[in-house]
């Protein structure tokens, strides 16, 4: 979320529109945008439909607490922050889709595990194209 944070000025610009889901009970997704200030809708898919629309089934523990993940909690330390303790199903694959206004999905990145995203970048480029 911090990366899209990074570059909301630039998905204004594009007329982005962003919509973080989630499938944590309503409680707990309202402590989070609370928290975290989220400026984006947050849809909460507590039976995970979506989720399993798009392929975001349970993952690995190898890929949970693998070592691409263990780097990315080490570069997070590193930038001063600190991984957040899980109060959910840390086995939950998230991903990335990216839908364009006629409904033609563009990018459908299911994630293997908590560092396996692609950048915001590489997205916001998709976009520009």
């Amino acid at each position: 979320m911090a990366q899209l944070r990074q570059h909301e000025e630039r998905i204004e610009r594009l007329g982005l529109k962003v919509l973080v889901v989630t499938f944590q009970a309503q409680w707990l997704a309202e402590a989070y945008v609370s928290e975290t200030e989220l400026r984006w809708p947050l849809l909460v898919d507590e039976t995970r439909e979506l989720f399993t629309a798009y392929g975001m089934h349970r993952g690995r523990w190898r890929d949970i607490l693998g070592p691409a993940a263990m780097w990315a909690y080490a570069k997070l330390i590193a930038r001063g922050r600190r991984p957040k303790k899980t109060t959910g199903d840390v086995r939950q694959l998230g991903g990335d889709v990216l839908i364009d206004p006629a409904g033609v999905v563009r990018l459908h990145h299911v994630g293997r595990g908590p560092a396996d995203r692609p950048p915001v970048e590489r997205i916001l480029s998709m976009v520009e194209e």
